[in-house]
């Protein structure tokens, strides 16, 4: 076996392996269920899970949308070039400049941050009462009395929760395909390892907390299983494409493509940090400094991350 073809298998299953682990953790250990914590252990899930969403927005920012960005305009640059070299006259300079400098990238996550917002108003829309979970309801204004009995605030509904975490598995499907495509593709064994143990750096943290959301949305166990399991099967699926591939075969058109559902991926992405699990993990007043200190750790680590993915 090739050196650099047995590097590839083998990040393949590391791949696979760590994503299964972190993220059937918080399904599968009952100290992570928030319904039966109280006191202490309550007050750490929900330090837990602010640092969680803090992974989120660093994931959302400096992973997502920033690789995004920088795929859309490299994208867009070459068309522009290509079009302008298959042309028999050249082409106005300032019209190319203004085609380049227009903000697709950004056109494109905010589109994909629409698309659902769409998808979510049309479902409730059709269906208001689908949805609907009463007794997880019921339990966190329950609590939110416990901690503060005369605030009149009112949480930010939690009957959207399943729609929004199955958006968020899909947005990470997505992205975690083009990260194993892209270790795929790597040319020799140094930069494969390299971009591996970038992907697997990030990768980990982010999964435990898609599992530890899917436990505080109420998930059944087999169903939040078999979705780890799903999301587990993405970054190897993305580089077994990479491994199909022949070295160099690229078609027109192709990196664009990849570019714009990266795109549309990282605006469902924010949509779901924003508006599901940042206000989610907010509601309660306890001890807002200590939760602003756990997003932030959450960030920073994602954004030191950044360096090396």
């Amino acid at each position: 076996m090739e050196p650099l073809l047995g590097a590839k298998i083998g990040c393949l299953f590391a791949l696979l392996v760590l994503t299964l682990v972190c993220g059937l953790i918080p399904i599968r250990f009952k100290w992570f269920q928030t319904a039966t914590a109280t006191g202490c252990h309550r007050r750490v899930l929900s330090f837990l899970g602010c640092t969680s969403a803090g992974v989120f927005l660093g994931a959302g920012f400096m992973h997502m949308t920033a690789e995004a960005l920088e795929g859309i305009k490299s994208e867009i640059q070459n068309l522009v070039i290509q079009n302008r070299t298959k042309s028999e006259r050249h082409s106005d300079d300032d019209a190319d400049s203004a085609y380049m400098d227009y903000p697709y990238g950004e056109l494109i996550i905010s589109l994909g941050f629409f698309l659902v917002f769409f998808l979510e108003s049309l479902a409730l829309q059709c269906c208001p009462g689908a949805a609907e979970t009463p007794e997880v309801q019921e339990q966190e204004l329950g609590t939110a009395h416990e901690l503060e009995p005369h605030s009149h605030g009112l949480l930010p509904s939690p009957s959207r929760g399943p729609f929004r975490a199955l958006i968020l598995l899909l947005s990470l499907s997505f992205h975690s395909v083009f990260e194993g495509l892209a270790v795929g593709l790597q040319l020799t064994v140094a930069s494969t390892v390299q971009l591996c143990l970038a992907v697997l750096a990030h990768k980990g943290i982010v999964v435990f907390g898609v599992g530890l959301r899917l436990v505080q949305v109420g998930t059944e166990s087999r169903w939040a299983m078999l979705s780890i399991l799903s999301l587990a099967l993405m970054s190897p699926l993305g580089l077994a494409v990479g491994l199909a591939v022949p070295q160099g075969d690229s078609k027109a058109g192709q990196g664009l493509a990849q570019a714009v559902l990266e795109g549309m991926a990282a605006g469902t992405f924010l949509y779901v940090t924003f508006l599901e699990i940042l206000p989610r993990e907010l509601a309660s007043p306890e001890a807002p400094l200590a939760k602003w200190s756990c997003v932030a750790a959450g960030f920073a680590f994602m954004a030191i991350i950044a360096l090396w993915a």
